[in-house]
C-alpha cells in the first residue's frame, strides 16, 4: 500500500520537518497532527496520505481505522537552476529544488518513537 508524490516543489530539508512528525503512527492520528501543523508541506502530505489508504481500500479492502503509516521517505527531486543578476555584471545562481515523497502503510501496532535520554 505505497503512494508517491514526484517532483513537489518544495526542498527536502522543509519536508522531512513534517515527515518526521507521522512517522510510525495511526493514519487517523497522523492526519489530525498534519490538519494542525503549520506548515505548507503537510497539506500535500495529508492528501498524499489520503491517496494511499484509497490504494489500500481498492486494491486489498483494508480498513482505514487499521492502517499505519510504516515507512516516509523524503528525497531530492529534479533542480531547477536560476540566474539572479548581481551587481558589476556578475549573476548568483538560485536553486529551486523540489522533492520526492514516499509513503508505504501497513496494518499492524503503531510504533512509539523511544529517545534516549
Amino acid at each position: 500500500m505505497k503512494a508517491t508524490l514526484k517532483n513537489y516543489r518544495q526542498s527536502p530539508r522543509k519536508v522531512r520537518l513534517v515527515a518526521s512528525l507521522i512517522k510510525g503512527k495511526a493514519v487517523n492520528r497522523a492526519l489530525d497532527e498534519l490538519r494542525f501543523t503549520p506548515k505548507r508541506a503537510s497539506d500535500a502530505i495529508s492528501k498524499l496520505i489520503n491517496s494511499a489508504v484509497s490504494n489500500a481500500k481498492s486494491k486489498e479492502g483494508v480498513d482505514a481505522d487499521k492502517l499505519f503509516i510504516k515507512s516516509i521517505q523524503v528525497n531530492e527531486g529534479r533542480t531547477l537552476h536560476r540566474s539572479m543578476p548581481m551587481s558589476r555584471g556578475r549573476a548568483f545562481r538560485i536553486r529551486k529544488r523540489s522533492s520526492h515523497i514516499d509513503v508505504e502503510l501497513t496494518h499492524g501496532i503503531e510504533s512509539t518513537n523511544k529517545t534516549k535520554s
